[in-house]
């Protein structure tokens, strides 16, 4: 069933609202999507009629506190076709995440000389992290190149994860919209006897996600690109690597108990969560989770392939060669993500135009410094593109691309 964009809209009061010369068209998605009424009124309803801190109290609100954080975390679960609930853990974000997993597991299992395999296309959040180790341990990172149309060129790949300890990956490219070969690279992985680590949080909320079936070690993403609230991310690990990594952060539920002499950790996923959690915000994950059950996540990716190709389309006719849209040409092989160079303009006075119509995209390196050197850019303009969007949408950028065209060449 495809979607009912018009109703879609009218679940997301921003949508409702006037900026600068009219109608807000919001096209930055990748960066953080908009929130339906349904996920608002869960926050709400938990703040007015449940709040209480978790794990902890014995009256009724403090056990309905408990029970909804605890019901959140099974529907995500479900959602990701994790295992079992206790694969779930609570973090802040997906770069909180991966943090955890380079900090703690690595510091616990990686050694001097061990090799690291990055891809080019990686986001910050999965780059830093390893930088650290590089100067904390002494491991080594490696590096799988992108080719000139934005796919991983894997012909080197056996070398590159020969010997390696871990691979690690986004699902799904934040400037490049690019799918990468998960089931490949995992594989690859394992065969090389590393861990396969995968950054989902441009994948989750577009692509139905089966982590098993992916047979990763472990899979981060965050609520806010998923039409959550911001401050909730989630590690998905399974069991046996989540109990062979320390604690990250220490203080609060994680601990069962202390002495004067040390302290035993909880038990899987509680002890990783340290301190008072973002109730609310996980509460509001979990309704953002129950709204993209409802519309089906076959549905939401059929409608992003097909406003994608009307773009790609859309664009290119319209300015031919003036546009350059970075990443794969095929929709089927990419996300709704549109990072495009016009002309000689400087994407921020793209976008600055842009504004002035109401269209809202980010325009910069998008946390992806090493992809921008590859491509020969110092910056793009990205539209992205969600559920609530539609072809007057990409007509609206159009519009503006043409209003910028204009502006620059008196």
């Amino acid at each position: 069933m495809s979607l009912d964009v018009a109703r879609i809209q009218k679940d997301f009061p921003i949508l409702g609202r006037e900026v600068r010369a009219g109608r807000l068209v919001y096209l930055d998605s990748a960066n953080t999507s908009q929130k339906p009424r349904q996920v608002l009124d869960a926050m709400a309803r938990y703040y007015e009629r449940v709040n209480a801190n978790v794990h902890r109290g014995t009256y009724q609100i403090a056990e309905e506190a408990t029970a909804a954080l605890e019901g959140a975390r099974a529907k995500v679960a479900r959602f990701i076709g994790a295992g079992s609930d206790r694969e779930i853990v609570f973090t802040k974000n997906a770069t909180e995440a991966l943090n955890l997993v380079a900090k703690a597991w690595g510091r616990r299992h990686l050694r001097e000389g061990d090799a690291v395999v990055l891809t080019e296309l990686e986001h910050h959040a999965n780059i830093v992290p390893w930088h650290q180790l590089v100067e904390e341990i002494g491991i080594e990172l490696r590096w799988i190149p992108v080719d000139a149309h934005g796919h991983l060129d894997l012909t080197d790949l056996d070398r590159l994860v020969d010997g390696a300890r871990v691979v690690s990956f986004a699902a799904m490219s934040n400037v490049l919209g690019t799918i990468l070969p998960i089931d490949r690279l995992v594989a690859a992985a394992h065969d090389a006897g590393a861990i396969a680590i995968v950054d989902a949080s441009q994948y989750v909320p577009h692509i139905g996600t089966d982590v098993r079936d992916w047979g990763a070690d472990f899979v981060a993403f965050t609520g806010h690109k998923m039409l959550g609230p911001t401050g909730v991310g989630v590690l998905w690990g399974t069991p046996e690597i989540l109990d062979a990594t320390p604690p990250f952060l220490t203080g609060g539920e994680m601990i069962l108990n202390v002495t004067k002499e040390g302290f035993t950790p909880n038990e899987v996923p509680w002890k990783f969560e340290a301190g008072t959690p973002p109730i609310a915000e996980i509460v509001g994950l979990g309704a953002a989770v129950d709204y993209l059950t409802e519309l089906g996540m076959d549905a939401v990716r059929e409608h992003e392939v097909s406003l994608t190709g009307y773009a790609l389309r859309t664009l290119h006719e319209r300015f031919g060669d003036r546009l350059t849209v970075h990443g794969p040409s095929e929709p089927a092989e990419r996300g709704g993500v549109l990072s495009f160079v016009f002309d000689d303009i400087h994407p921020h006075d793209l976008t600055q135009v842009f504004d002035q119509h109401g269209v809202c995209v980010r325009a910069g390196h998008h946390c992806a410094k090493p992809l921008m050197r590859t491509m020969g850019v110092a910056a793009t303009a990205r539209a992205s593109l969600y559920v609530y969007n539609d072809e007057s949408d990409v007509d609206a950028l159009a519009e503006a691309l043409q209003s910028a065209s204009d502006f620059f060449a008196i």
